[in-house]
């Protein structure tokens, strides 16, 4: 069982530990290119490959490095951390189109009736793909498959059929440790935990994931305007070629970004079930302005509470009034909403419902494997945290709760103190 809540004390003005200064300080002098054709040649150089597929993407592609170049917070390290994320969608990019071209079979795969889970950061989304990803009958996305979702040309598992992808995740995860240790008490993501989709629709240069990693409302604007029909086209068959490099096995997904292209979403995977999980807008962005605010200390010159949490209401409640305006997009046939209150004890009633509208049946080994992952992953199994909306960032939750009353009146939603 979980103990007592710790708070973290210097969460907006860091002490950092020695390892933390010592890695700072050796990349304070270095200097990070985030100029697109030095990214570009750097994933050719990588892959050994120059074809990118459709260039239209290269618009995409020069905001989204200006918007990380000219965020003038970040440290070096974070710098690096964006420059190699680049360099790695690049040349995954590159690695998919040589793919297609190998393999053209990939365009004839179907997806066939995903389930695909939606909701705000901190809802219960991950709590639930993860426990869905334990039917073996599903095809779910690792952390570790997320960021490498194609090998590189003539690189297979070593000698203890252990995936050099895999390895790698396990070395930057080990890594990440050294740096934000407290991290996996908020935001479990050990290298075989299920991850967002999102990752995926990065390689096209088209989601909202890059405003998790710096401060840019210049991307998150331009993002706004995209044609997301074609973008989440490009998830779908990035999609198909993973399903045929590893099991033609029946999707579950899940991303927070879904709840404001809810419209791109079901005309892409109209046979889909999408359950909906809901939960207190200021319990949301008091744990994910925490988080940031924690990852602050190494990915950036000085912490700005104010300004975080203002970005992030603000971004919360974009998303929020985009799903309340676009839920009825999703008949109820395949659709459900759940509480963030429900999540605790009641799943197996929720995997019941949405099987069900599924069409897919909850066999006894099925049952099994849920329980299993239920006793294996309590809640607060990494320890649990005490967050301060008001001490930390100045909001009361009153306050902040305000701001979301639309939200509260189209679904059932409890205020959590």
């Amino acid at each position: 069982m979980p103990g007592a809540a710790v708070p973290i004390d210097d969460l907006t003005d860091p002490v950092l530990r020695p390892e933390q200064r010592e890695i700072l300080g050796y990349l304070d002098g270095l200097t990070v290119d985030l100029d697109p054709e030095t990214l570009l040649d750097e994933a050719i150089e990588k892959t050994g490959l120059e074809d990118f597929g459709h260039n239209d993407f290269r618009q995409r592609l020069e905001v989204y490095a200006a918007a990380a170049d000219t965020d003038a917070g970040n440290t070096n390290l974070n710098r690096l951390i964006l420059h190699n994320r680049i360099v790695r969608l690049l040349s995954q990019r590159l690695l998919l189109t040589d793919l297609l071209r190998r393999y053209p079979e990939i365009h004839d795969i179907e997806i066939e009736r995903p389930i695909i889970v939606v909701g705000l950061p901190r809802s219960g989304t991950t709590h639930l793909v993860n426990l869905i990803a334990a039917d073996t009958r599903r095809r779910a996305l690792p952390y570790w498959e997320s960021q490498e979702p194609f090998p590189l040309r003539g690189e297979g598992p070593d000698v203890n059929g252990v995936d050099p992808r895999f390895a790698r995740s396990v070395a930057e995860h080990e890594s990440a440790m050294v740096m934000t240790p407290l991290v996996q008490a908020m935001h479990d993501r050990v290298p075989q935990a299920i991850e967002e989709e999102v990752e995926l629709l990065d390689l096209d240069f088209a989601s909202y994931v890059l405003e998790w990693h710096a401060r840019v409302p210049r991307w998150r604007d331009f993002y706004l305007t995209l044609d997301q029909d074609q973008h989440y086209g490009y998830l779908r068959t990035i999609l198909k070629a993973l399903t045929f490099l590893r099991g033609p096995r029946q999707w579950v997904l899940k991303s927070p970004q879904h709840c404001e292209q809810l419209g791109p979403l079901i005309r892409t995977f109209p046979d889909a079930t999408v359950a909906f999980t809901h939960r207190d807008p200021v319990a949301v962005i008091q744990s994910a302005v925490t988080m940031l605010a924690y990852g602050d200390r190494v990915r950036r010159n000085a912490i700005d509470p104010e300004g975080l949490v203002e970005y992030w209401i603000d971004r919360i409640e974009r998303l929020l009034r985009a799903c309340v305006r676009d839920r009825g997009l999703v008949g109820p046939e395949q659709s459900m909403d759940i509480s963030f209150h429900q999540l605790n004890g009641n799943e197996m009633a929720i995997l019941e419902q949405i099987y069900a509208a599924n069409g897919t049946p909850l066999t006894s080994d099925t049952r099994a494997a849920f329980c299993g992952y239920l006793d294996d992953n309590p809640r607060g199994k990494h320890g649990l945290l005490r967050y301060d909306l008001e001490g930390h960032f100045g909001r009361s939750p009153d306050e902040v709760r305000s701001r979301f009353g639309f939200y509260f009146d189209r679904f059932d939603v409890r205020p959590e103190a």
